[in-house]
């Protein structure tokens, strides 16, 4: 076996990109913050990256050879980094729990099962595994084969179905952040507001990774152009750490790790005295008109009102309040509703009614924004509040 190691200045790069990885990944999945859920997902979408792009980094430099039973360990990561995008992007946004989501993992569990025929093979037969993608002109050993390693001859196919899932989540995911910015008088490409912003610009950015995947593919002989991959992930790991160590509540707010620092405000044109006179009115509109009882509300109509531009208004709540919009919204729409449930009035009216009466067109998303915000759902909330 050639067991040369060859270490260049690209490979030390993605090394220290996956490094970052898997501490940022700890830190998304282990940190309890507000977002605990969502970042939970988007902790496990980075560790899954982080784990691919690490036997890329031990398969372009070599060192795979000296860890041969690690060999192709990957394969089934690359069908859950479009699951765990998308489940990022929903928790993101509703913030609650479900049960059905385990079958966003069938997929991967299977070729999971699949890749025994793989695992359990000899390390001469890993070794010309790996130098069939990486080093073709290599000669290869001897091999007797423990059994078929592919039965079914359905690896030849990974690269494929990999690209089609991550498209299919990235549609999905679009699809879910188009929704939520319609819901708020904005669009997918023009929303004021920062959460739903990082997640469009986290989806593109991983539907970039997906073009690089395929691009390699189509003008790369087996494995050789997957270091691209490796350097633009690095890149943002490597930004985003730096963000974390210059940001004290990074965690505590919805963010993603694929996504350019926001400079939006560094040069807006708002003094501290602008800055309190919108935020003077904000806070008229909420709780003097109690604007958050509209079901049309959205941050457009709410920068109308008090004539700012939505760029404006979205600064303002978020330097001042510490919220976006949504949280904004749902936070004065949950507490009328929990004073509702308090009062007389609160014994007799239905749930769905109470969703209606603070501003939901849906009782499923005024029960999500409960929950999230109490900790109970609706129902529970006035069981309790009765027994006091």
């Amino acid at each position: 076996m050639n067991e040369a190691v060859n270490i260049s200045a690209i490979s030390i790069f993605v090394f220290l990109g996956i490094f970052l990885g898997f501490v940022l990944s700890f830190f998304f999945i282990f940190k309890r913050s507000p977002n605990s859920l969502a970042n939970r997902y988007q902790g496990l979408l980075l560790l899954s990256l982080s784990l691919c792009i690490l036997e890329q980094f031990m398969n372009m430099t070599g060192l795979i050879v000296k860890v041969l039973p690690l060999t192709n360990f990957t394969e089934p990561l690359n069908l859950v980094i479009g699951p765990f995008l998308y489940l990022f992007v929903k928790k993101s946004i509703d913030q609650i729990g479900s049960k059905k989501e385990w079958f966003h993992f069938i997929l991967p569990l299977l070729y999971l099962a699949y890749m025994m025929f793989d695992y359990i093979q000899t390390n001469e037969f890993k070794y010309n595994s790996y130098i069939a993608s990486y080093h073709p002109d290599w000669p290869r050993l001897d091999v007797r084969l423990v059994i078929q390693p592919d039965p079914l001859d359905l690896k030849r196919y990974l690269n494929l179905v990999t690209a089609i899932q991550i498209l299919f989540y990235v549609v999905l995911s679009f699809v879910k952040i188009s929704r939520t910015a319609r819901l708020s008088g904005s669009t997918l490409l023009n929303t004021g507001d920062d959460v739903l912003r990082s997640l469009r610009n986290m989806v593109v950015h991983l539907l970039i990774i997906v073009i690089i995947f395929i691009s390699v593919k189509l003008n790369f002989e087996g494995d050789l152009g997957d270091y691209f991959i490796g350097v633009y992930v690095g890149i943002f790991t490597l930004m985003t750490t730096l963000r974390v160590m210059n940001e004290s509540a990074y965690f505590e707010r919805t963010a993603s790790f694929i996504d350019l620092p926001d400079v939006k405000y560094r040069k807006s044109s708002l003094n501290e005295n602008s800055k309190q006179k919108i935020l003077n009115s904000i806070i008229s509109e909420f709780e003097k008109k109690e604007y958050y009882m509209e079901n049309l509300a959205s941050l457009s109509d709410l920068s109308k009102k008090i004539g700012q531009s939505h760029h404006h208004v979205s600064q303002v709540i978020n330097e001042k309040l510490g919220k976006n919009f949504f949280e904004l919204l749902a936070y004065y729409r949950i507490e009328k509703a929990k004073d509702i449930l308090k009062s007389d009035k609160g014994a007799k009216i239905t749930i769905e009614e109470l969703s209606e009466l603070v501003g939901y067109n849906s009782k499923t998303a005024f029960n999500n924004a409960f929950r999230k915000l109490t900790g109970k759902t609706p129902s529970e909330f006035r069981k309790s509040s009765e027994i006091r």
